[in-house]
């Protein structure tokens, strides 16, 4: 698919801003990495090889007696009863590059918990005994796809109530505006926190919870472009040959206000990443034992003879926050044509 010229302008643009470019592409590759967590960090051997057949634990769940052992319960890999009847029928384990998933407790550490790092567990482990690094690739991806989802809803609401009040302004903007400053007067962590206590807190209300302040963040680029353009000779000529509103508002004068949106897109999803951080700190987020950046954060606060905690649980979180910030950079450089490459 080849780009318009417009766009392949804003494509060097980005590219001119080496600091938003290189950030890009460094975010993508951790992303695309903690989506294949449970590849990268398991309990469970990526592949068994027992009497000339392939097991795939990540994939299956197998029982003991299907590797000669007595109980119909699930294996477990690592007990040395089941690497010894794997190991004795000429078997081999396949263990991925961390061989601990977020929840996963080690029984086996050289001191009480947390403990520092060692070779097994080389970020130490959090007070229950949980592989810090493991529970940082998983907490990593539910961030962000927590950050993605708020952000994605929030965008919909927020450019849709904006086109209607810059397209039909008069008593419905009014209206829209007046209620957007008694509801951004509000103190939205508060607010959340006191929401929070009347259910029981998991990621879809987390979700839906948290959309209903993110909204307003994109209803005024929308709704500036909207008030600007809806007075226009292309916009007057179509409602003359009598096109709807919603074609017009959706298919002529939303794509003029896209370029903003687009550049607050990184901002908002940065924003969305530091509230579930922050509501899990406060501990009020995410249920227990959940992989948290939060909740590593908290542990790090209350544990400071271990401080591996902290510090791996804010150079997580400064990591993505800059990646991001850095991402809002570029893309604002891109959609700005005074800008020079």
């Amino acid at each position: 698919m080849k780009l318009s010229q417009i766009n392949q302008q804003r494509l060097l643009r980005f590219k001119a801003n080496k600091r938003g470019y290189w950030s890009f592409w460094i975010f993508s590759l951790l992303f695309v990495l903690c989506l294949c967590a449970e590849i990268i960090a398991n309990d469970k051997p990526i592949l068994v090889t027992y009497q000339g057949e392939l097991y795939f634990p990540i994939v299956k769940d197998y029982a003991e007696t299907d590797f000669g052992g007595e109980f119909e319960f699930e294996a477990d890999y690592r007990d040395e009863y089941i690497q010894e009847l794997i190991s004795e029928a000429g078997g081999d384990i396949y263990w991925p590059l961390i061989p601990f998933s977020y929840s996963t407790i080690n029984y086996d550490l050289p001191s009480p918990a947390p403990s520092p790092p060692t070779d097994e567990n080389i970020l130490g482990t959090d007070d229950k005994g949980r592989d810090v690094v493991a529970r940082v690739i998983y907490g990593f991806r539910l961030s962000i796809l927590f950050g993605f989802a708020v952000t994605i809803a929030s965008a919909i609401i927020g450019i849709s109530l904006g086109a209607i009040q810059g397209f039909y302004g008069g008593w419905v903007d009014l209206l829209l505006q007046r209620f957007m400053e008694i509801w951004g007067g509000m103190p939205q962590l508060f607010m959340l926190i006191i929401l929070v206590n009347f259910i029981t807190p998991n990621v879809t209300w987390l979700i839906f919870i948290t959309m209903l302040f993110g909204w307003m963040g994109f209803v005024g680029v929308v709704r500036a472009e909207f008030l600007r353009s809806r007075n226009l000779e292309y916009v007057t000529a179509a409602k003359a040959m009598g096109m709807s509103d919603s074609r017009l508002m959706f298919k002529h004068i939303l794509p003029n206000a896209m370029v903003a949106t687009m550049a607050t897109l990184p901002f908002a999803l940065s924003g969305s990443v530091t509230i579930l951080t922050s509501l899990d700190f406060l501990g009020f987020g995410l249920p227990p034992g959940s992989p948290s950046l939060g909740e590593l954060l908290a542990q790090g606060k209350a544990n400071i003879q271990a401080p591996w905690l902290g510090f791996t649980a804010f150079g997580s979180l400064g990591v993505i926050l800059m990646l991001l910030v850095f991402i809002g950079e570029g893309v604002r450089d891109a959609f700005d044509p005074r800008t020079s490459y």
